[in-house]
């Protein structure tokens, strides 16, 4: 079982997606913050970062920023409505391996997961 942190300051998201994940036999962390976020990520070293951009305290690049340059590697994918080239491009040159956009698609959430997480 994976460990699969989401992190989004809406609780409707975080609880939409910790029902997919708990659907496919994964252990989900919640953080509400991009503070939060970080802080849980260094602690707990998650299989997957599931995250939004628009968050409180620390934004999800500069968390996507502190990520890349703690030395660790985090496989993360980004949950955002910003549909722009730009950010996207940035999400993915900050180490995203995955950019979804809201509202977020339950079959696209589906396949980020069996994408990214290991299978056993």
């Amino acid at each position: 079982m994976s460990v699969v942190l989401i992190a989004d300051d809406s609780m409707f998201q975080r609880f939409f997606i910790k029902k997919i994940v708990t659907e496919t036999g994964h252990a989900p962390l919640e953080a509400a913050t991009g503070r939060e976020l970080l802080d849980l990520a260094l602690d707990k070293a998650p299989d997957l970062i599931i995250m939004d951009l628009n968050m409180p305290e620390l934004s999800g690049l500069e968390v996507l920023e502190a990520l890349r340059d703690s030395g660790k590697a985090f496989t993360t994918a980004v949950v955002t409505a910003d549909i722009q080239h730009t950010t996207k491009a940035r999400c993915l040159e900050l180490g995203a391996r995955e950019v979804l956009h809201k509202p977020v698609d339950e079959e696209a959430l589906r396949g980020v997961l069996s994408r990214l997480l290991p299978t056993a």
